[in-house]
């Protein structure tokens, strides 16, 4: 009955740490924001939402801007 030979451990990296992720955890997240973004640009959400109209002003301009 001949002896198992022990196979050599891996050595260890000595590089920097290498993480790879996926698309959709960098996709998903901006697409959460790009969406919360465009809810709060709406400008009928906005009069309803805030008193002040400079803050509406400002929305309504961004949106303008995002728009073109």
């Amino acid at each position: 009955m001949p002896a198992r030979a022990h196979t050599r451990p891996h050595p260890a990296t000595t590089g920097g740490v290498d993480i790879r992720l996926p698309w959709w955890a960098l996709a998903l997240p901006a697409l959460a924001f790009i969406s919360l973004l465009v809810l709060i640009l709406n400008p009928s959400d906005a009069h309803a939402a805030s008193g002040d109209p400079a803050v509406t002003h400002l929305f309504e301009r961004l949106q303008q801007l995002l728009a073109r």
